[in-house]
């Protein structure tokens, strides 16, 4: 079912991936989508989650981030700046390749816009996607909450807003600036 979401998505954008269009892809029946899931942005969401899967934040190099959320065995306090930047390296990195991948951006984009008018589709983005990632980093890196809410901010609203601008995932030439920038700003605990 979610491949079938995400390719549709990724065929005929977000807007015109009707529940009806994703079932005829996946070979269901539309009521069968909707006993599972009551609207589409709760399957994108679903979607997002299987995607995305857990944070590779269980190792601080970034060639070898193959731990999961929560999967860190310091606390982000202990951690020196050097690996503070690789974890958040790692996660910047890990974040645009998922958002590059066929269908993944458009999906995210989509369901993001959507929640800005629609309050429960926002609670549901914010409650099982964004709040496990939040709570992982803040884990990893030891920092309080609207510190982590800004790190989310600053990295997955500049790999949207340039997927949205061009229709492209970010150049790994920009990915670079990215995580030299963010970088230089989070690499040691407030």
């Amino acid at each position: 079912m979610y491949a079938a979401t995400l390719r549709t998505v990724h065929d005929v954008g977000y807007a015109r991936a009707t529940v009806e269009r994703i079932a005829a892809a996946a070979g269901i029946a539309k009521t069968t989508v909707y006993r599972r899931w009551p609207t589409k942005g709760a399957l994108i969401v679903d979607c997002l989650l299987d995607a995305f899967g857990p944070a590779p934040l269980g190792a601080t190099d970034p060639g070898t981030a193959t731990g999961t959320a929560g999967g860190n065995t310091e606390s982000g306090t202990d951690l020196g700046s050097a690996e503070r930047g690789a974890l958040i390296e790692s996660g910047i990195r890990w974040i645009a390749g998922r958002i590059g991948q066929p269908g993944v951006g458009d999906a995210f984009a989509g369901v993001f816009s959507d929640a800005v008018s629609d309050p429960a589709l926002r609670e549901l983005l914010a409650s099982r996607f964004q709040d496990p990632y939040r709570q992982a980093l803040q884990e990893a890196l030891g920092e309080p909450e609207q510190r982590v809410l800004f790190l989310i901010d600053t990295v997955v609203g500049t790999l949207l807003h340039r997927l949205g601008m061009t229709g492209e995932p970010m150049s790994d030439t920009d990915v670079d600036a990215l995580v030299a920038m963010v970088r230089r700003f989070f690499a040691a605990p407030e």
